[in-house]
């Protein structure tokens, strides 16, 4: 028996437009639909901070920025993004829902080149997703999937609010010492990756 249409409600989340239901699937239980196509949606979402944090990384391993820290810091959290990303795939694989393949979007981030612009897409990226999360975890409350909701806060909101807190630390940090929106760099910027050595 198939599940039944219900009205959608208003939403920010990125929901998958092309996703395939796995109504017929034996794991499936108590997993609405539309959750299904939000776990989908969002976990795309998490590749793509994960390649836009994998980009920044590897504008900060050029020659002429040379921050190797600071590259190693971006890299890590990529790293972590995709592990994330992964998480989300297993636990909707888990309850028997599909995920769609579908194209990550450029990183955006050709025009970076110091520090502080950096830190402000990470900072925005995060608080993003975050948002995305609070709602992933009210869609589930309000489609009666408790499970669902208490993976979303457990595993992917408890860890992004300290993840939130550094990085604008590091933006406060980052201003206090001078470090420019441009490529002019100077030795706020040396600082902050010293800095970086310690975090």
């Amino acid at each position: 028996m198939s599940e039944p249409r219900v009205k959608r409600i208003k939403t920010c989340l990125p929901l998958c437009k092309t996703h395939i239901s796995s109504a017929g699937s034996l794991a499936r239980q108590n997993f609405p639909t539309v959750v299904e196509e939000s776990l989908c949606g969002v976990s795309t979402l998490l590749m793509e901070v994960s390649y836009r944090l994998e980009a920044l990384a590897k504008i900060f391993e050029q020659s002429d920025v040379a921050l190797p820290r600071v590259s190693a810091y971006f890299h890590q959290e990529s790293v972590k993004e995709l592990e994330r990303a992964e998480a989300m795939l297993q636990y909707l694989s888990q309850r028997g829902g599909k995920y769609c393949n579908k194209n990550i979007q450029r990183s955006c981030t050709e025009q970076v080149c110091a520090v502080l612009p950096a830190l402000e897409i990470m900072l925005n990226q995060w608080k993003e997703e975050m948002s995305v999360m609070l709602e992933l975890n009210q869609l589930a409350h309000e489609y009666g999937d408790p499970h669902t909701a208490s993976v979303i806060k457990s595993q992917f909101i408890q860890p992004l609010v300290p993840k939130v807190k550094l990085v604008g630390d590091l933006l406060t940090s980052a201003r206090r010492v001078s470090c420019t929106g441009d490529s002019t760099g100077g030795f706020g910027e040396y600082l902050i990756d010293r800095l970086q050595e310690t975090a």
